[in-house]
């Protein structure tokens, strides 16, 4: 990820544009993701556990729509 500076730009602005750009690529997340190996096995858990949360909260929103 690259950011230039520009003319009469502060540095701390520049370094929160930075920052913010960052987050929003999801790089840290990336990072954080693939600091240690995760097993296919437990990966295959994590993501299902993800998907039962995801249900739950849209059969939570669907109940309280109506």
């Amino acid at each position: 990820m690259q950011y230039t500076l520009r003319d009469n730009e502060e540095l701390d602005r520049a370094l929160r544009k930075f920052r913010r750009k960052v987050q929003r690529a999801g790089i840290f997340r990336d990072i954080k993701k693939h600091r240690f190996y995760e097993k296919p096995s437990e990966a295959r858990r994590r993501k299902m556990k993800a998907a039962e949360r995801r249900r739950r909260r849209r059969r939570r929103r669907q109940k309280a729509r109506r």
